[in-house]
């Protein structure tokens, strides 16, 4: 079984933010996988499904960025997920608006919602893609993260959330490392 997390914050307050392009990819990847991510319980909404005769999970946890891993800690204790099948999806202020990276593991690089995953799972040792959100030097990170996209920037976070959804097919249809080899 796969747990997929895309990171965000809940409420239309935070819709279409920078700091919710965890939640876009979410939402893009169950449109592709025609689910709805409609189910509330463990203090977020999630679908689970079959896709190619595996169990996966789309999960987006409601329960404000800081306190995401409360969220997926309680998913992967319901349906025994071992932490080598968690992928989590989140903005990256360090990348170009768009850009991705996957990783098999790291430090959570100031994402206080990685933070709240590592605390809660008691490893570094998980899954991700980060989705570049980009940063700007004269705007208070809190203020730029829950900003929204400019418009010359809408085509590049679409286009890298597009490809976000692309890197999660080939994680299920061929790993996490074919995924990485194509998407970084």
């Amino acid at each position: 079984m796969k747990l997929i997390v895309g990171l965000g914050n809940p409420g239309k307050d935070y819709e279409n933010t920078r700091h919710n392009v965890g939640f876009m990819v979410m939402d893009r990847l169950s449109d592709v996988m025609n689910v709805s991510i409609s189910t509330t319980k463990f203090k977020g909404e999630y679908v689970k499904f079959k896709y190619h005769g595996e169990d996966v999970i789309l999960l987006k946890p409601m329960t404000y960025m800081n306190n995401s891993g409360e969220s997926v800690r309680q998913v992967m204790d319901y349906f025994k997920i071992d932490v080598e099948d968690l992928l989590v999806v989140y903005d990256d202020m360090d990348m170009p608006v768009g850009k991705l990276r996957l990783r098999q593991s790291g430090s959570a690089g100031g994402h206080n919602g990685v933070k709240s995953i590592i605390a809660h799972v008691g490893t570094q040792s998980f899954q991700r893609i980060r989705v570049g959100i980009d940063k700007h030097p004269r705007i208070k990170v809190v203020d730029y993260v829950l900003g929204r996209f400019q418009k010359d920037e809408q085509p590049l976070i679409d286009q890298g959330v597009e490809d976000a959804v692309k890197a999660i097919e080939t994680y299920l249809n061929k790993g996490f490392v074919a995924a990485m080899n194509v998407y970084n």
